[in-house]
């Protein structure tokens, strides 16, 4: 079995409102310098030896990720 982890953010050009709430409260918090926050998503999957990488990022495209406004990456973990 080999771990493969998907990483899924917001397109640059998308508003991350979540992002901007983050940096909100670390400002009421005390928490000075932050100037930005992006919040994504990550996915950590088991997968077989069968499982090539044009179907991990076929995976990625078609069900974890919102192409439109959300860039991914795939990328298999060292164990």
């Amino acid at each position: 079995m080999a771990r493969v982890v998907v990483d899924v953010m917001p397109k640059t050009e998308i508003l991350d409102p979540q992002g901007q709430a983050i940096v909100g409260a670390l400002g009421r918090l005390g928490f000075a310098g932050i100037a930005d926050v992006r919040q994504g998503k990550r996915f950590e999957l088991e997968v077989d030896g069968s499982v090539d990488d044009a179907a991990l990022e076929r995976i990625a495209a078609e069900l974890l990720a919102n192409t439109v406004i959300e860039n991914f990456t795939v990328s298999r973990a060292e164990q």
